[in-house]
Formats: C-alpha cells, structure tokens, sequence
C-alpha cells in the first residue's frame, strides 16, 4: 500500500494497561487489527492473531507481540465456518490458559454499484464472516471467559451512514451494533462486558481492496479531517476498552469517525 498504513510501530507507549491478559484478535495480520494486536502486546497481554491467509502480514504482526516480549499465537483460516471458529477458541485455551479479551474485528466488503451485481454467495459470505462469525466464537469462548472479560467488535460509520455503493457490508455493520447491545445485556450479570467501535475512513488494506484506484486515492477526504484515520489511532480504543479503567463501560458503540456524524 501506499502509503503504508500506520500501525503505531514507533509511537506507542505502552503503560501495563493489560498485564497477564490473554486476546484474541481477528484479523489481527493488518489494518486496525494489526495495529490493535501492537497496542495489547505493549500493554502486557498475550496474543492469539487469527487472520485468513495473508501469513507475511501476519507473521509481522507477530514479530511485533513478540518484540514486546509477549506470546503470539497465529491461527489461519476462514471464519465464515463455525468449525474454524472453535478452533480459534480451543487453541488459545490451550495455549493462553484463559481468554480474557476477544476482538471480533475481520471483515469482508465489496463495492457495488447495482443491487443486481450482488450474489447470492457474497451476501451470505458477507454475513458469515462479519456476523455469524462474532456469534460463533462469542459462543464457543463464553464458558471461557471469567467477570472482567470484554468483547469489543468493530462497527462501522457505515452503520449511521450507510454508502449506497456498500449494501451487504454496511447492513451487517448494523447487524454487529444490535448484536453488541444485546449481548451486552445478556451477560452483564455474568460481569462481562461487550462492545463496539465504529471506524470512520481508515487507511486499511481493506481499501485498496475493494474499491478503484481513483477512489481508494480520495479515500477519507469527505471526513471533516479532511482524510483517512490511520489504524494506530483506533488502537488506543480498544485498549481503553480492553482495560478495567472501562470498568463501568459495557453495551457501547465508540465513533471514531474524524468527525463524520454518527447522531
């Protein structure tokens, strides 16, 4: 990509926000989840990186955990399925012990200019990697997870302020709010706590990826910033929510939006 993406490689200070907890991260080999990997590891938590095949990326993304002299689990495969997704849940117990964080963050889009372009396999693929994936492995980690765990999945700006051009991407980003809040209900009595966050324009290789080059290159301009965040400043969210200085914080969406309105 270019520019590459900013995942905070030389600006995050860590200040033992997370020590001795143990995350799970989809989509953990570039992007926002790349970046929020760093950010836990320099925190002082163990990570399990799940991605799809890109194994360069993730294997970066695991040289940075380790670099911070933490554990870093790789775990390839697709999410869409229920069986990779208790894979995911009885590799980090087995390696972790525990799972105190689980980062529902993978996700798949493609741009559309006609409801008539859209298959029927990309709109269930859609829904299976970005929805039924967050239920499978909510389900399969929750006799896991003790009081004081917390689920954070990513949203999107796309869930206020649909784009036209994204219809199967931005109905499952509204599908993850509702599924949070709900969750966020079922299990507080359990003590743990479920949220979200909602990315504006991020620079992510997830752009260049589904839309033209004309428009990847005006990506974020329409941002009251004016352009496209970077995933190093997303991370800090989802420590702060990963963190018990969130403590009271549970059945939330965070815009980070650069300005763009999510009311």
């Amino acid at each position: 990509m270019e520019p590459r993406p900013d995942h905070g490689e030389t600006t995050y200070k860590g200040s033992g926000k997370l020590i001795g907890r143990k995350a799970i991260i989809t989509g953990g080999d570039s992007g926002i989840g790349k970046a929020v990997a760093l950010a836990f590891a320099r925190e002082g938590a163990d990570v399990l990186i799940s991605y799809l095949n890109e194994h360069d990326d993730a294997r970066e993304a695991a040289r940075f955990v380790e670099e911070a002299g933490r554990k870093a689990v790789l775990v390839p495969g697709d999410i869409s399925t229920e069986a990779h997704c208790k894979e995911i849940i009885a590799r980090a117990v087995k390696e972790f012990g525990q799972i105190d964080i689980l980062v529902n963050n993978a996700a798949y889009q493609m741009s559309h200019e006609s409801l008539q372009e859209i298959s029927a396999e990309e709109w269930d693929y859609t829904f299976k990697t970005n929805v039924y994936a967050m239920f499978y492995l909510c389900k399969a980690a929750e006799p896991y997870m003790k009081p004081g765990s917390t689920v954070i999945n990513t949203t999107s700006v796309n869930a206020y302020t649909p784009k036209a051009t994204l219809l199967p991407y931005t109905t499952t980003k509204a599908a993850i709010q509702n599924f949070t809040a709900t969750l966020a209900q079922l299990w507080g009595p359990k003590g743990i706590r479920v949220n979200c966050v909602a990315p504006g324009p991020v620079w992510t290789p997830l752009i260049p990826g589904s839309f033209p080059a004309k428009q990847s290159k005006e990506f974020g301009a329409q941002t009251p910033l004016g352009r496209p965040g970077q995933p190093a400043e997303l991370a800090p969210i989802y420590v702060l929510l990963a963190s018990p200085e969130s403590s009271y914080v549970s059945g939330a969406t965070v815009a980070v939006t650069g300005g763009m309105p999510t009311i």
